[in-house]
């Protein structure tokens, strides 16, 4: 055997280093090893920066300075998958920190996070993959990047997790997308419906909570509830809600059975399975006042739609709404009363309320401390009394109308406005109108037309058009200084506003008192812009401008040009001339105070006895401000002489004769001829048509003026005039004897008075004769009656 040889000793390779303990306590330094090619080192990096990154989000915030977010984006898809998830653990503690989720935002790292939610990757990788996406997916962008990215498939797989944590994320980044339409229209599309409802059954009541938070919001679009539905989500739902051990989720489920019966479609086919008779038995159920006042707004909700109140009504939901009224914790009461008015759109509910002694109790509950409490009842009674007399009836008997006036006081918006829609509905029916404004309701209505809360205006501006059918509640309202506020709301931008401003004005001009006070705020001058606004203008603008002319004839006549058999001329009616709309009428008095000028003279009509200045409703306020203010001016007023129109001696001898001689004929076409004749007489005598421009009007008009001092010219002084005057005058002769006659302006200077004459005896045995309309001819051959419409009464009307 040969000598054995000696071992001959491995030397180790030059370019290998021996394994070292690194150890620090320096975060930069840990940070900096992130970098390192050695697996150990990155594992250990990244541990080490999770460890630290956990204690607090100042820690979060360093780490996030010294660079670390970069590293640990890169590190989430290392090969090895130890160092994958060691890094995922950093990535997503630090993700939690508002500063680092902002930081993340700019870095392109959700399709790295979306592409390891795979079901082979690791349990604590889809752990903090999910954490990461759940902080990230509040941000707008970010959720539409993951949604983009196809994010909600492995989201919706992971939703089966074994691991709590990881569904507890990705329920949060599910709830958090689904806030957007179309990963809410995905989320059924991709089948997301049934692993939500098996989170029901969740031995965590966080997990729970989610899951219900997110069915309340995809529930919401119809065809994710038709998806609901057919997998049985509504009966889950009710055994859900029967187990009682799951009390504090209630309410959120009840959100979620809202949705579920939100549309008539998905409430038919629930009810035939039973399940209304079900909710209606939870609804009635003791529980605790939150839970109850849920589970009757989830009715309220139903109760939107005309074929689900439908429904409710066989199901007498009205006999459990009164009940509830009663019930312990206004919350309930007040849930109570947002029903009843959802369910008071039904007609027969309305009269099932009555029955029920419902409204009474409604009634009470307006007296409540709780704000909303009584802002619920007051809506309540104001669908009640819409469109039924009978339930109108019973809430004035129970007292509710004194309450109701009260309530248009308070500091709550909702209430003042439904206690105005209310008493407006009540007050159409004149006994009870008559007992709402003995409480001081048009008093009472002048503090919510100064409001700014658009919801008060339109119903307190309904109301008021309503009570002041009463001459009380007018004088109420104007001593109130109710008046400036409403004639202020006709600027208003808002439709109903406006329109119910102008109903209300018109009403309110049913008295002169009234009238002249509105106008003098402007009303007019703001009408008339109203209705030149083709937008603006309505059927209520026209209306209330009519109203308030009818109290101002001179100006009815400027503007509209016409002046009906109704409209009696008085004393202190004047003839300015047509006018612009939305040119302002000056008063008579401004006028006469004006230099003589060379334009047409003011014809103005007088024979008050007493010269009192000026009865005209535009200048009627500025008397009114002349007494206010009477004593303030002293011994100043002593001085001055008030305006005083003057008095039309001729005239006054005119309306004598014309009682004399023309009232006592009994036929009334010889009426209007001797009235034609009278005033011909008056005012020239008869001019032929092809010699009129001979007749000196014109100068004798100016000769008037200079010999008056004044661009007023009193009618009865004029001994020359054409078809303006002589029309004018007729017209007021005629109003002061009673013969009816209308004033109709034409163009150049050409008016003229239509009459309506019966004729003889009837053509046809059994008919009443219609009246027909004459022009009454005062220039050419005075006393004639031309047929309206003929070519006689048209060359009379026309140059």
């Amino acid at each position: 055997m040969g000598k054995k040889s000696k071992r001959e000793t491995e030397t180790p390779c030059k370019d290998t280093f021996e394994p070292l303990p690194i150890e620090s306590k320096l975060p930069a330094t840990v940070v900096l090893l992130l970098s390192s090619p050695e697996e150990d080192v990155l594992l250990k990096a990244c541990e080490a920066i999770y460890k630290f990154a956990d204690k607090g989000d100042e820690n979060k915030v360093a780490l996030l300075g010294l660079g670390a977010l970069e590293p640990l984006c890169q590190l989430i898809v290392h090969n090895n998958k130890l160092v994958r998830r060691n890094a995922f653990m950093a990535l997503g503690i630090m993700a939690t920190n508002g500063d680092v989720k902002n930081a993340l935002k700019k870095v392109d790292v959700i399709p790295s996070i979306i592409e390891k939610l795979s079901l082979e990757e690791d349990t604590v990788v889809h752990e903090f993959a999910t954490l990461c996406l759940a902080s990230l997916s509040v941000d707008f962008v970010c959720k539409v990047q993951i949604f983009d990215k196809e994010g909600l498939p492995p989201l919706i797989q992971l939703l089966s997790s074994s691991d709590p944590d990881v569904t507890k994320n990705t329920l949060e980044t599910i709830f958090n997308l689904v806030q957007d339409y179309p990963s809410l229209q995905a989320l059924h599309e991709l089948g997301g419906i049934p692993p939500l409802l098996e989170l029901l059954k969740s031995d965590f009541p966080l997990i729970q909570q989610l899951a219900l938070k997110t069915l309340e919001n995809v529930t919401t679009d119809k065809d994710t509830c038709t998806t609901f539905r057919e997998e049985q989500g509504f009966e889950k739902l009710m055994d859900f809600l029967s187990n009682k051990d799951f009390n504090d989720l209630h309410v959120e489920a009840l959100q979620v059975v809202a949705n579920c019966v939100g549309d008539s479609e998905s409430l038919q086919l629930i009810h035939q399975g039973g399940g209304l008779t079900r909710l209606m038995e939870f609804v009635l159920a003791p529980s605790m006042p939150e839970i109850q006042s849920n589970a009757v707004k989830c009715i309220t909700k139903v109760a939107q739609g005309a074929e689900n109140r439908k429904l409710l009504h066989e199901q007498d939901v009205e006999k459990a709404l009164v009940e509830l009224l009663s019930a312990e914790g206004d919350s309930v009461k007040t849930a109570a009363c947002h029903a009843v008015a959802a369910m008071s759109l039904h007609r027969a509910s309305k009269d099932s309320f009555r029955d029920l002694d419902g409204i009474r109790a409604v009634v009470q509950l307006l007296s409540s401390e709780s704000w909303a409490l009584r802002e619920a009842a007051a809506q309540a009674l104001a669908n009640l009394t819409h469109s039924n007399q009978l339930n109108a009836c019973a809430v004035y008997e129970a007292g509710g109308h004194e309450t109701l006036v009260q309530q248009l006081h308070d500091g709550c918006p909702g209430t003042v406005a439904h206690a105005a829609a209310a008493l407006a509905n009540m007050a159409k029916q004149e006994v009870l109108r008559c007992g709402i404004l003995s409480h001081g309701a048009a008093r009472a209505l002048v503090e919510p037309l100064k409001s700014a809360d658009t919801h008060i205006l339109v119903h307190a501006t309904l109301c008021l058009a309503v009570l002041a059918c009463n001459a009380e509640a007018r004088a109420e309202l104007r001593n109130a200084g109710g008046l400036a506020p409403l004639v202020n709301l006709l600027c208003s931008n808002h439709k109903d506003v406006r329109h119910n401003a102008c109903w209300a004005v018109s009403v309110c001009a049913s008295d002169e008192p009234t009238a002249v006070e509105m106008c003098k705020f402007g009303a007019l001058e703001l009408l008339q812009e109203i209705n030149q606004s083709v937008n603006r203008r309505s059927r209520f603008s026209e209306l209330a401008m009519a109203r308030l002319l009818d109290f101002n004839l001179s100006v009815k006549y400027s503007l509209t040009g016409r002046l009906a058999s109704t409209d009696i001329t008085t004393d202190g009616f004047y003839d300015v001339g047509q006018v612009r709309a939305g040119q302002q009428v000056l008063t008579l008095e401004e006028l006469s105070k004006q230099p003589v000028n060379q334009r047409r003279p003011i014809i103005a009509v007088n024979i008050a006895a007493d010269q009192r200045p000026f009865v005209s409703l535009y200048s009627k306020w500025k008397w009114k401000e002349d007494d206010k203010h009477k004593d303030e001016e002293g011994s100043k007023a002593q001085h001055e002489k008030p305006w005083a129109m003057m008095f039309d001696a001729s005239l006054k001898v005119l309306v004598t004769e014309a009682t004399k001689s023309i009232l006592p004929l009994s036929d009334e076409s010889e009426q209007y001829a001797a009235l034609a004749r009278l005033v011909s007489e008056a005012m020239g005598g008869a001019v032929e048509v092809d010699r009129l421009h001979e007749f000196p009007w014109e100068l004798h008009l100016s000769e008037l003026k200079f010999e008056l001092h004044s661009n007023v010219v009193p009618i009865g002084r004029i001994s020359k005039g054409i078809y303006c005057h002589r029309a004018m005058l007729f017209k007021c002769l005629a109003d002061r004897i009673g013969v009816s006659c209308t004033l109709v302006r034409g163009e150049y200077n050409r008016a003229w008075n239509e009459v309506l004459i019966i004729p003889g005896a009837p053509s046809t045995p059994g008919c009443s004769p219609q009246p027909c309309r004459y022009i009454v001819d005062l220039m050419h051959q005075p006393g004639s009656l031309l047929k309206a419409s003929t070519p006689a009464a048209i060359q009379y009307q026309t140059i």
